[in-house]
């Protein structure tokens, strides 16, 4: 394994500085898609029918383009009484998993605004909702193959607030204003400070399970 920085595979600046600032603690360092010569790369097609699938396929695309050890997480929101939903389409909620050329910005509101319309009427003890992350870190070897070297997952229980109550918050991204954070649910993910946020976070908590998966890794591979 190569001590060069390892690159995560996204080019949203939220996700980069929130898991650069995680496994900094660890002494890893991390490259966003954005930083690379060669950016912007063609985006893999995520077919995946769970978040562990769909990071798999984003680390092996992008560990070819890049020839780099490469990080992929995917991630979104389960909503207990939508079945599960949005699940693995968090990210494209508004448009059924479809990409219509919105603005970062403007995906997270509209799929926030479906969200809420999707829970009307529902009391707050039902609205339970969690943050799910799959990471996945992948090499290339060769030309045309990859090797999945490591996989690990978090969670984040809450709730979705009610209409008025929120979205409230400037710290987070997607979902975060929404969610409503235990045991108190006074606040939501976004009213987090980042450093507490990288304490209880579903993407925090896959974070540094990798980074002891990375740590072991780095020891095998190292000359004794």
């Amino acid at each position: 394994m190569s001590m060069e920085p390892i690159v995560l595979a996204t080019a949203n600046p939220h996700k980069v500085e929130e898991l650069r600032a995680i496994f900094a603690g660890d002494g890893l360092a991390i490259v966003g898609l954005s930083e690379l010569p060669g950016f912007p790369f063609p985006e893999p097609d995520e077919t995946g029918a769970t978040f562990e699938h769909n990071a798999a396929i984003k680390a092996r695309a992008y560990a070819l383009l890049t020839g780099r050890l490469c990080l992929a997480d995917d991630s979104g929101i389960e909503v207990g009484v939508l079945s599960g939903a949005p699940g693995v389409i968090s990210s494209h909620y508004s448009t059924d998993g479809r990409e219509t050329g919105l603005t970062r910005d403007q995906r997270d509101q509209a799929n926030n605004e479906r969200l809420l319309r999707e829970l009307d009427g529902v009391l707050p003890e039902q609205r339970t909702a969690r943050f799910v992350c799959s990471m996945v870190l992948c090499r290339s070897v060769g030309k045309s193959t990859t090797e999945i070297l490591a996989t690990t997952s978090g969670e984040f229980q809450g709730r979705i607030g009610l209409p008025g109550d929120v979205p409230r918050g400037e710290n987070g991204f997607g979902y975060d204003p929404l969610f409503l954070v235990p045991p108190q649910f006074n606040a939501t993910s976004a009213q987090l400070s980042p450093e507490r946020k990288n304490q209880l976070s579903h993407r925090a908590v896959a974070a540094r399970a990798m980074a002891e998966r990375i740590k072991v890794l780095l020891e095998q591979a190292a000359p004794h």
